[in-house]
């Protein structure tokens, strides 16, 4: 090796490290480059708001073990966050807006915020949709088709109802809602990745949501990256 490629490997490496040691500082930077790899995240919202803290995964890396652990060791609701603009391409309503039901009113959460929640779905291959096999199916299916929306022919890939819940970001993401649905969204978009992201809620053995400081240490246990919604809002918002 000449004295000039030498020089060349060390000043690469030099900056690598300093990238390394720069994103290990910064709790967003490090989420971003955990979600551009598919690796799954943990961000708590606010304590002023939900107060919980979500497993989220990009969902086309989502596999049939990530179900298992999001079923396991998150134990909330297994939903599928879209874009405004995916949702819109798919004609994807809020719950809401389509339900004649005295009791539908998606606008009057106890922590003042509105549901994001719109239709349930299964791909048109699963049998029942709600096996880890059948819910990594949809998932990913519903990643590929975030990624390209207009070769994507919701109905004829996907049935409703189903056993994957979908919710609508808002339009704005982060400057219009601070929920995990927007942080989810804006996160892959600061990742390169598809407008789709599976998001669950993380429950304690009692029942209630996991602890911040609990969630932190499930985080490290398995070599994850936790991030306070406030962090990413600050770099992504």
């Amino acid at each position: 090796m000449t004295s000039r490629t030498t020089e060349h490997a060390a000043e690469v490496g030099e900056a690598a490290e300093s990238n390394e040691s720069s994103e290990s500082a910064d709790p967003a930077e490090r989420t971003i480059a955990a979600f551009a790899r598919g690796d799954p995240v943990l961000v708590h919202d606010a304590a002023d708001r939900e107060g919980e803290t979500d497993l989220i995964y990009p969902a086309g890396a989502v596999t049939p073990d990530a179900v298992a652990r999001l079923r396991n060791d998150a134990g909330g609701l297994v939903c599928v966050a879209l874009s405004d603009g995916v949702a819109s391409a798919f004609d994807l309503p809020f719950t809401r807006e389509i339900v004649d039901h005295p009791a539908a009113d998606g606008d009057a959460l106890a922590y003042g915020d509105r549901s994001s929640f719109s239709l349930t779905a299964n791909h048109r291959d699963t049998y029942t949709g709600i096996t880890d096999d059948d819910r990594a199916l949809t998932i990913t299916a519903l990643g590929r088709a975030a990624a390209a929306p207009d070769d994507t022919d919701f109905a004829a890939t996907f049935r409703v109802p189903g056993h994957v819940h979908l919710l609508r970001g808002a339009p704005d993401l982060l400057a219009g809602r601070r929920g995990h649905t927007e942080l989810a969204l804006a996160l892959a978009a600061a990742a390169d990745r598809a407008p789709a992201a599976v998001v669950c809620e993380m429950l304690d053995d009692a029942g209630g949501a996991l602890a911040p400081t609990d969630a932190q240490t499930y985080a490290e246990e398995h070599d994850l990256v936790y991030v306070e919604g406030s962090a990413l809002v600050d770099r992504l918002g």
